[in-house]
């Protein structure tokens, strides 16, 4: 197990490290990976969204080769059934007793990191077999449960430009995501670099930077960094923004939002803070650390309404102009 003072020094190095061996896989998308990595240090479960064809899948696969992770992807469909993610009990005999018995076969979510490709792409039911999995780490089949694999993070897709064939995702379970990461078109010369690298005959190993164990470690640490009172209220004050019933709420927002977000936020907002902070190497979390994750954390928590849709009005741009006028 990493000495947890060791680990407060090598993690930036360590950090850089592992991104740099990602980037043999991946090209471009800096950003992007950082957000994921972040996602990772504070032991949360993160949202992608972007069109098809921009390295979702191939950035967490890379990520769980680097980590020495076990990897799953779960393809959802209309007809994907809950027992299909979490597993399901069948009989089995015993030739050598003559006896019958039921046996737990388990589902892909018995990994460390799970792809949930498309999630809004399946019917409720089985979304909500993921809220046990995302929550409690665990999954009850019949009258035993089960806890999953340490670490355990997953990682959903969704297509922004299809809704055809697409259920919403309740609220519920969008709220179990600590960020929502946008993921956006490459440069031109990075599509250039990326279409030499993919349609040749070589791909890259990458090699093991760290461990499951040393996630974990990192986990605790980012729970540990120190973060003062006033940055917590910092923190409340611009979640409490985005409320269109609340004191502090703006114009824009009492036009614009139907619903903000809820008290999850304030804890994700601190938590990121603390995973930015002890990625860098900072001593503690402060205001510029919140602002830093504030779009990541939120972005998905804002209900806009229909008046915001037909002025062009989205989520991002609204909370844009918080962050700015977010003072302690």
């Amino acid at each position: 197990m990493p000495n947890p003072e060791d680990l407060i020094e090598t993690l930036p190095a360590r950090t850089r490290a592992l991104r740099e061996e990602v980037a043999k896989a991946i090209v471009g998308q800096e950003r992007v990976v950082e957000d994921v990595l972040l996602g990772l240090y504070c032991g949360e479960h993160v949202l992608l969204t972007g069109v098809p064809g921009l390295a979702k899948t191939l950035l967490i696969r890379s990520l769980a080769e680097a980590l020495d992770l076990d990897f799953k992807r779960i393809q959802f469909t209309p007809d994907l059934m809950p027992a299909d993610i979490t597993g399901t009990e069948i009989i089995q005999d015993d030739p050598v007793k003559g006896t019958r018995a039921l046996k737990f076969m388990p589902g892909p979510v018995f990994t460390n990191l799970l792809l949930a490709d498309e999630i809004n792409r399946t019917p409720p039911k089985t979304q909500a077999a993921m809220l046990q999995t995302m929550q409690e780490r665990e999954v009850t089949v019949g009258r035993e449960t089960m806890p999953l694999p340490k670490p355990f993070h997953v990682f959903a897709t969704q297509n922004p430009i299809e809704m055809e064939g697409t259920y919403q995702l309740p609220e519920a379970a969008t709220d179990r995501f600590m960020l929502s990461v946008s993921i956006h078109y490459p440069e031109p010369a990075q599509e250039v670099e990326m279409v030499r690298r993919t349609t040749g005959t070589v791909r890259p190993a990458l090699e093991k930077v760290m461990n499951g164990d040393d996630l974990l470690a990192i986990q605790r640490l980012v729970r540990a960094v120190p973060v003062s009172d006033e940055v917590i209220r910092f923190a409340v004050d611009l979640v409490g923004s985005t409320r269109p019933d609340g004191p502090r709420a703006t114009e824009q927002v009492k036009r614009f939002v139907r619903w903000g977000a809820g008290p999850r936020a304030s804890q994700y907002l601190i938590l990121g803070a603390k995973g930015r902070a002890a990625m860098i190497g900072k001593p503690c979390a402060d205001v510029e650390d919140v602002r830093s994750v504030a779009l990541l954390v939120l972005r998905h928590r804002i209900l806009t309404n229909f008046k915001a849709r037909s002025e062009g009005m989205d989520a991002d741009r609204l909370l844009d102009g918080l962050v700015k006028a977010a003072t302690i």
